[in-house]
């Protein structure tokens, strides 16, 4: 399985952006339909944390408690491909975004090292 993000940049606080990430080597209708298709954020300086995820089946979403409603997770069948609404944009929010999957579902959601699949990540910035 490969994952490729794109869609970060240069933001004003209270923009958006919308990530994707291209999945490869396995479709959506193939895989276990209980593991789940993550994003994480790891800010300079700080760990990186969980910011989103939906599972393979698109049944469940999950947010990290900071999201508050601004962040939407999808994905969409036809292109294999996850997605990641960012609104309301903070400062705060700067950071690199990754997705990550797995063949099997994570012990939690926000386990990182149930993760074995990575994107390069993509790099977002908002500016105050």
């Amino acid at each position: 399985v490969q994952l490729q993000a794109s869609g970060g940049g240069l933001v004003q606080a209270g923009g958006s952006l919308r990530l994707s990430c291209a999945v490869s080597g396995r479709a959506f209708s193939s895989a276990r339909s209980s593991a789940i298709l993550a994003w994480f954020r790891q800010a300079p300086g700080k760990r990186r944390e969980f910011v989103a995820g939906i599972r393979w089946s698109g049944t469940s979403t999950f947010y990290g408690d900071f999201v508050k409603g601004r962040f939407a997770v999808s994905r969409d069948d036809a292109t294999n491909t996850v997605y990641l609404q960012m609104n309301s944009l903070e400062p705060e929010d700067t950071a690199v975004y990754y997705c990550a999957t797995d063949d099997y579902p994570p012990s939690a959601y926000y386990v990182q090292a149930d993760y074995g699949y990575w994107g390069q990540g993509t790099l977002v910035t908002v500016s105050s």
